[in-house]
């Protein structure tokens, strides 16, 4: 028996959901909201395993990726600076 599951979750750049993703194991889910996606990742994975042989513990790993342009933070490069 796994004693864990982790789940790397990240959010739907078109409708604004959520889809999680399981590491090393073929599950994958989606929900609207966090509730949701709880749910349907406690069921997706009973689902995949034989009883017996669920994981004790899922983990929910929300990644979120975002993109930071340094040009606008700081102003024009002058002498001597930096």
């Amino acid at each position: 028996m796994t004693s864990e599951i982790i789940f790397e979750v990240t959010q739907d750049e078109v409708d604004g959901g959520f889809i999680a993703r399981a590491l090393g194991h073929s599950i994958v889910t989606e929900a609207d909201k966090w509730e949701g996606l709880r749910a349907n990742v406690r069921e997706a994975v009973l689902c995949h395993f034989d009883e017996g042989k669920t994981p004790a513990v899922i983990r929910l790993h929300r990644v979120m990726d975002e993109l930071v342009s340094v040009a606008s933070w700081f102003p024009s490069p002058r002498e001597n600076d930096c």
